[in-house]
C-alpha cells in the first residue's frame, strides 16, 4: 500500500516539475531540462529527482543554477500540489546521464 502512494506522488511531483522547469527555461533558448525520474523517501519529506539536461555539455552549469533555486523552486512547487500535499518534501536534483551512457555504447558497439 506504501509503495502505491509513494508512486502516485512520485507521478505527481515528476508531472509539477516538469512543468516548472520548462516554464523557467523557455527563456534559456537552445537549453532543455526534463525530469526523467523521481523518487520519494517512505515518509514523503524527500524527492529525489533525476533531471536530464539538453545539451548535456551545459549540465554542471544548469545543475548549479537549479541548486541555488532550489528553494524558489520548492515554493513553486508547493503552490501547485498545495491541496493534493500536507508537507512538500524537500528536493534534491541529480543529473540523470543514462542516455549519454547509452549513447557511448551505441558508439562502441559500431565501432
Amino acid at each position: 500500500m506504501q509503495e502505491t502512494r509513494q508512486n502516485k506522488i512520485a507521478r505527481l511531483l515528476q508531472k509539477e516539475l516538469s512543468v516548472i522547469f520548462q516554464e523557467q527555461t523557455r527563456s534559456l533558448h537552445g537549453v532543455m531540462v526534463s525530469v526523467t525520474r523521481v523518487k520519494i523517501s517512505p515518509d514523503l519529506s524527500i524527492c529525489t529527482a533525476y533531471l536530464s539536461i539538453f545539451p548535456s555539455d551545459k549540465g554542471d552549469e544548469m545543475l548549479q543554477n537549479i541548486r541555488r533555486n532550489e528553494k524558489q523552486i520548492r515554493y513553486e512547487l508547493g503552490t501547485r500540489v498545495r491541496y493534493q500535499l500536507r508537507i512538500i518534501p524537500e528536493l534534491r536534483f541529480f543529473i540523470d546521464d543514462s542516455l549519454d551512457y547509452i549513447e557511448r555504447i551505441d558508439e562502441l558497439l559500431k565501432k
